[in-house]
């Protein structure tokens, strides 16, 4: 019975090891299976997915030129969703990548982007009115946006100092200058959105040959520059005309000459800015007008004080030797005190003929030869005195002078 036991057990042990083996060796078997169907997984992943532009580059140094894979491709002001567009790339538009940072490529801004800066700040050049100069320190610059206000325009790229000069783009708002993108400004754009076709090429120096050594390579000027460089003299003698005397300024030459390049379809900027500054010298010349109108009003009116002064100074000065005669009025003669033998007597009467008074000369004017007096407006120098024979009075004269 005992025996019989023990077979049991050694043989329900046996069979539990080869059901454990039994097991064991199908859990590898499904191991195995697992990571064969896992690896066939893989390589159909690989086969599936869309082969790579064989001229791809897959690592290089900063910075390198990548190629835009998609249309519509936001630019942004910085790493992220969260900043705001600056413009948009397109499939096969090739853009220069000067870092990567979470997912985002800093890039060079592409050709059409723009920054602003505070007008407050720059100086424009006279000589060259599409450059400004920065006046002050830690003048900030920010990424422009044509989908942004300046005002709204927060993404700082660069701080320039006194001294910089800053390309004009010829437009104004908000108190900002639109202008070209300096050295150092960057935007963004989704690293997924790129991919590297090669490193940036460097511009070698041309070796100049023995013939053309110390001589300067010749370019081609457009029009528009050369029109510019007119442009610029012309402007100069603007200013210096404006720095003249009123009645010496005269615009007729510099008109006709700025008028040439305003009417020139090839000119471009230099025919706007001659626009410009006919625009401004026609209000000088409405300034010229109104001011030599004035001042011809102000000699006008100069000459007729002086009149009235003269005037006013002869009628003075009349009315103070008018004080020193005893009276005026015509020298007549009078019959009736003509005696012989004694002194004569004469009358003196009004613009109407009527007797003022009785006058006898005496002294010096006893002397006199008064008969070139008669009928004559004088005044007499000398003593009034009361004239009992006509109830009137008698002026004994000592000098008779002729008045007008």
């Amino acid at each position: 019975m005992q025996t019989h036991t023990y077979l049991s057990r050694s043989t329900g042990q046996q069979v539990e090891r080869k059901l454990y083996s039994i097991v064991f060796s199908f859990v590898i078997l499904a191991c195995l299976t697992f990571t064969s169907f896992a690896q066939q997984d893989v390589n159909v992943l690989d086969e599936s997915a869309p082969p790579k532009d064989p001229n791809a580059i897959t690592a290089l140094p900063f910075p390198y030129i990548a190629g835009i894979t998609g249309n519509d491709v936001n630019i942004r002001s910085g790493p992220g969703t969260n900043y705001y567009r600056c413009g948009k790339l397109n499939k096969d538009d090739k853009v220069e990548v000067v870092s990567t940072q979470l997912g985002w490529s800093r890039i060079v801004p592409p050709l059409g982007s723009f920054s602003w800066i505070s007008m407050q700040y720059l100086s424009v050049r006279l000589d060259d009115p599409t450059t400004a100069i920065v006046t002050g320190d830690g003048c900030r610059v920010y990424a422009g946006s044509d989908y942004v206000e300046p005002i709204h325009s927060t993404t700082r790229q660069v701080t320039l100092t006194r001294g910089d000069k800053v390309k004009l783009l010829g437009e104004e708002k908000d108190d900002y200058y639109k202008i070209a993108p300096p050295t150092g400004a960057f935007v963004w754009v989704s690293s997924k959105y790129t991919i590297p076709v090669g490193p940036v090429e460097k511009q070698q120096p041309t070796a100049a040959t023995s013939e053309d050594a110390g001589v300067a390579p010749a370019t081609e000027i457009s029009v528009e520059d050369e029109k510019l460089k007119e442009y610029n003299a012309l402007r100069e003698l603007v200013e210096a005309e404006r720095t003249k005397p009123i009645d010496k300024q005269n615009y007729t030459e510099l008109k006709k000459a700025l008028n040439e390049i305003a009417n020139n379809k090839e000119a471009g900027k230099a025919a706007r800015y001659a626009e410009f500054t006919l625009e401004q010298i026609e209000r000088f010349e409405l300034a010229l007008a109104v001011a030599k109108e004035l001042q011809l009003q102000n000699e006008q009116l100069e000459k007729i004080k002086q009149r009235i002064d003269k005037a006013y100074a002869e009628k003075l000065a009349e009315n103070q030797n008018l004080g020193k005669y005893a009276v005026i009025g015509k020298f007549q003669s009078s019959s009736v005190y003509e005696t012989e033998g004694k002194l004569k007597r004469y009358r003196i009467t009004d613009e109407s003929g009527a007797n003022i008074c009785y006058a006898a000369p005496t002294g010096r004017a006893a002397e006199m030869d008064l008969s070139k007096f008669i009928g004559r407006k004088v005044g007499l120098v000398g003593k009034i005195e009361p004239h009992p024979p006509t109830g009137g009075a008698i002026v004994q004269f000592t000098e008779v002078v002729k008045l007008k």
